[in-house]
């Protein structure tokens, strides 16, 4: 009995622990600018003691606070009063927060809270009886002077008060429990589910969450108060397991079934690309490879001999051997050509390597800011490979200014990122935004881009100039060759523009989720399909670039390395058109700041998304053009 007392002991105060709430930034649909808990004066905890947050949470602007929602667990509670907020409309501060949260409701702004690392949701019918379980609940909502309810009004037919602004100032809050058998910690929360309300309370001492709902006018005067109460209740649930306590939220979003349609629909195009490449290499170039080789024979030396038919004179017969000569001539702007080269790959693998953590179940959304966080981090300790890809191909391009080439691979396009999020958090600083990033951390971000990253770039780039040269299989005439006249289609630009549309057609639909996730503030947890679109899309820029070189190279166009860097690349231009579509069609976006901010992190997210399928695809016309020289004997 002694030895079971201090088990039974513990049980007993888990549970009757206390549950804490905890609140992050308020965000909408409707603007880029989320802003902290605290900023709309709403009832806040006098202690300013704030978990840590880490890298990824901070990019994106999560705010975690404390709150003084506070219950003890298995004892319900009705119509708690938390604080009664009191305002003057004569007094200019207290104007000024009124009008703050009148406009958080005019662009219904909403919360966000969690209970044990879950995200506390508000769930509502929907069509086709289906429901939908919101991460988030709104401040408030407004009805318009001519009686039309926007947002959340719609859900009480008795905010019927015409330019009101309504205020949630209530919650019911439901906490799901089932009880651990066999173990010491008494019982596990599955699910935090609420439901918003507004009430009157003409008693503020004493609430008993009646009357009419709370409302202010437009054109309020006068003084003006908020009680703010709460109601929490607890249910036992035995189907739920704590390992699958976010299931409900995410199966709430109908997302499963566009996912395979786009899955599928990928699947046809790399079919397709595939099939047109294996009949190039297994069939023209066969014939091609043939007919040469075919002339080192005995049979073809005599009848060379015999009429004086010389190999040159044969190899005029075939467009892409003309050029054998050419094809591994030193590129224009080859600099620039290798630091790309260097930024993508870098960027590639630390794409690849993340979206395999996210699958393996490391990075999911109960482990907030660990995407972002663990990008950031592989991107900087990356930089190895980056300055030694660069290094790699400039020596092989014949370059000499190996110094120029470390510093700009290093500093040319993290420079760009970096300048365009300064000035974005420029334009939050002024906004006073919550996704602001503040000062130390800046500087922490500073630290590792040239502490870490570059000393990184400069050894990888040092290997990469001591290695030898990248040997070609053919030699490199001292004379190029004249190009001939190009018909429209092998033209540079209409093949750039044409090479682009297969790989955009891939992802478009996996695209339309990202931008969900990221604008509508919808949480994103697919990666599996996330994934395999990442394999299909870098199949498919590989293979549209491989045909499309080869096209060129039968048109005796030998100028292939930024022809297939850019091929592929142009599929960013696509991601940008389908971003600004995306902004008018499908976001209720509103005010300068907030359109500045979202072309500005689209920019960000386009540069990268061209550096990393631009390197696909020039290395994949890289390989292909050296196997199909390196199997045809040149004399």
């Amino acid at each position: 009995v002694q030895t079971r007392l201090p088990m039974c002991l513990k049980a007993i105060l888990s549970l009757y622990s206390t549950i804490e709430l905890f609140v992050n930034r308020l965000d909408s649909v409707e603007s880029v600018l989320p802003y902290e808990y605290t900023v709309f004066d709403f009832c806040s905890e006098n202690t300013m003691k704030r978990p840590s947050e880490n890298l990824g949470q901070v990019l994106f602007g999560e705010r975690i606070e404390p709150s003084p929602y506070k219950f003890e667990f298995k004892k319900p509670a009705v119509c708690q009063k938390v604080c009664t907020k009191s305002y003057d409309i004569n007094s200019p501060a207290d104007k000024a927060k009124l009008d703050f949260l009148k406009k958080g409701m005019l662009l219904n702004y909403q919360h966000h809270w969690i209970v044990d690392n879950m995200p506390v949701t508000w769930c509502y019918d929907v069509e086709d009886g289906q429901k939908f379980c919101n991460p988030g609940f709104p401040i408030g909502c407004y009805v318009t002077e001519g009686g039309r309810a926007k947002d959340a009004c719609v859900v009480n037919s008795n905010f019927n008060e015409k330019d009101a602004f309504y205020i949630f100032n209530h919650v019911d809050i439901t906490i799901h429990y089932h009880i651990v058998e066999h173990e010491q910690l008494g019982a596990r929360l599955v699910a935090a589910k609420i439901e918003p309300k507004s009430y009157e309370n003409l008693n503020d001492d004493s609430p008993d969450c009646s009357g009419g709902p709370k409302f202010l006018k437009n054109k309020h005067t006068g003084p003006f108060k908020i009680p703010y109460t709460y109601s929490v209740n607890f249910v036992e649930d035995k189907n739920i397991r704590w390992a699958s306590r976010w299931d409900y939220i995410l199966e709430s979003m109908p997302h499963t079934n566009i996912q395979w349609f786009s899955i599928m629909n990928s699947l046809v195009i790399v079919l397709f690309l595939s099939g047109m490449v294996a009949m190039i290499m297994l069939r023209t170039l066969h014939k091609d490879i043939a007919r040469y080789n075919q002339m080192d024979s005995v049979v073809s030396t005599l009848i060379r001999k015999v009429f004086s038919y010389s190999n040159e004179d044969a190899q005029e017969e075939f467009g892409w051997k003309l050029v054998h000569g050419d094809v591994f001539r030193p590129p224009r702007k080859g600099m620039l050509l290798s630091v790309f080269l260097g930024s993508g790959t870098q960027i590639f693998i630390m794409t690849f390597v993340t979206l395999f953590f996210a699958c393996l179940g490391f990075l999911s959304p109960a482990n907030r800011g660990a995407l972002m966080t663990c990008a950031v981090v592989l991107w900087v300790l990356l930089g190895t490979p980056a300055g030694y890809v660069a290094a790699r191909l400039y020596k092989s391009f014949g370059g000499e200014k190996w110094k120029t080439n470390v510093l700009l691979t290093a500093l040319l396009c993290p420079g760009v990122v970096f300048a365009d999020f300064f000035v974005m958090n420029l334009i939050l600083w002024g906004e006073g935004s919550s996704a602001a990033m503040p000062f130390g951390t800046l500087v922490a971000i500073l630290a590792l881009w040239f502490c870490i990253s570059v000393p990184l770039t400069f050894i990888g780039a040092y290997f990469g100039f001591k290695k030898a040269g990248i040997e070609h299989p053919v030699r490199t005439n001292q004379i190029p060759r004249q190009i001939p006249e190009q018909s429209f289609y092998t033209k540079p630009f209409p093949g750039i523009i044409m090479g682009g549309i297969l790989p955009f057609g891939c992802i478009f639909i996996q695209l339309f989720f990202i931008l969900n996730s990221i604008w509508s503030h919808q949480m994103y947890y697919m990666f599996g399909f996330l994934f395999l679109v990442f394999i299909i899309l870098v199949i498919t820029c590989s293979e549209a670039t491989i045909l499309l070189c080869y096209f060129h190279l039968c048109a005796e166009d030998y100028h292939w390395q930024w022809r297939s860097f850019l091929t592929s690349g142009f599929t960013a231009v696509y991601f940008l058109v389908y971003a600004i579509h995306y902004f008018f069609s499908k976001l209720q976006i509103t005010g300068l700041a907030s359109t500045i901010l979202y072309f500005g992190y689209t920019m960000i997210m386009a540069l990268i998304f061209f550096l990393f399928t631009g390197t696909i695809g020039f290395f994949a016309c890289f390989w292909f053009v050296t196997k199909i020289y390196s199997v045809v004997k040149v004399d």
